[in-house]
């Protein structure tokens, strides 16, 4: 069984309270939805990088799904998305209530789930959780801070990026380690490895919004403009352009008025070079790692595959 039907099947066995009525279906509904399931993957993947009983790490694997599962109730709360991976958000088959609620309660329910692993590093491993969930706050925050600027900087930018969706990465990479009992230097050099793979994938992100195949990268094509989302793109054309320029980006929300601008600007170039640094500097760190070359491989291959969905 691989990494991801483990974490399927484990997470298809977890059982739920009946009662309640109301509060641990919208839970299992989200669960059940699928996904790439890149956090539990990776930390069982950071475990085997030093043992072969990766169902040690199983526990904290889940924890981080259901976690990140949580912030995904909360977010499409937020934003007021209709539709999670193709099937009604929680809010829009439930109500507003209910998605606050659930998401709560998963968040309780990860936090349990990540005190059942088995480990003498527990506090370490719970520190290290809570830790993040409060990073990913500010970058949610400083997401929302930003809706109402125009002077958003680039780096202000990653930083937010790097809080709100690197910081889980390079959590349940280290979360794996952790349970390991690996070197302490291995275990930051994990961390940070799961920080540049994650500040690369969201650059990814955004530039696939405004030039990627909407059957592979799984959404409409141009969404970030159409919601006026402040994205590596937009921010970095703004820099470059004129008067009029910067002031047709910040106002349209029309792809087929803004895609131009872009590419007069050198706005793809530049973001798959931003890329491509990040992508370089998670490769150094990995060859620093004190493991085999052939474990190390299977990490890099798995992060390889999620920086190759460009068409």
């Amino acid at each position: 069984m691989n990494h991801l039907d483990t974490i399927n099947a484990a997470l298809k066995a977890l059982p739920y309270p009946q009662k309640p009525e109301g509060l641990y279906e919208p839970i299992s509904y989200v669960l059940s939805m699928g996904g790439k399931r890149l956090r539990p993957v990776l930390t069982l993947l950071a475990y085997g990088l030093y043992r072969e009983d990766v169902e040690r790490a199983v526990p904290a694997a889940l924890a981080l799904e259901t976690y990140h599962n949580h912030t995904l109730l909360h977010d499409d709360l937020m934003d007021n998305a209709d539709v999670r991976r193709g099937m009604p958000t929680v809010h829009k088959k439930w109500d507003a209530n209910t998605a606050v609620l659930s998401g709560d309660t998963m968040l309780i329910m990860a936090c349990r789930k990540m005190m059942e692993t088995s480990t003498p590093h527990l506090r370490e491993l719970m520190d290290l959780f809570l830790r993040t969930q409060q990073e990913i706050c500010e970058g949610q925050q400083y997401d929302v801070n930003f809706e109402t600027r125009t002077d958003v900087a680039v780096e202000e930018y990653i930083e937010m990026i790097r809080l709100k969706t690197s910081v889980l990465l390079a959590c349940a990479l280290q979360c794996g380690a952790l349970i390991a009992d690996a070197p302490v230097a291995d275990q930051q050099l994990l961390y940070d490895f799961g920080q540049y793979i994650g500040l690369a994938f969201q650059l990814q992100d955004d530039y696939l919004d405004c030039y990627g195949d909407p059957a592979v990268f799984g959404k409409a094509i141009g969404g970030d403009i159409r919601c006026g989302k402040k994205t590596f793109m937009l921010i970095s054309a703004v820099a470059r352009a004129d008067e009029a320029d910067a002031e047709t980006l910040l106002t349209s929300r029309d792809p087929s008025v803004v895609l131009p601008l872009y590419e007069r600007h050198g706005i793809p170039q530049l973001a798959r070079e931003k890329m491509q640094e990040y992508y370089a500097k998670a490769l150094a760190v990995l060859e620093k790692l004190n493991v085999p070359a052939e474990r190390k491989q299977v990490l890099w291959e798995y992060a390889e595959a999620l920086l190759k969905r460009e068409k």
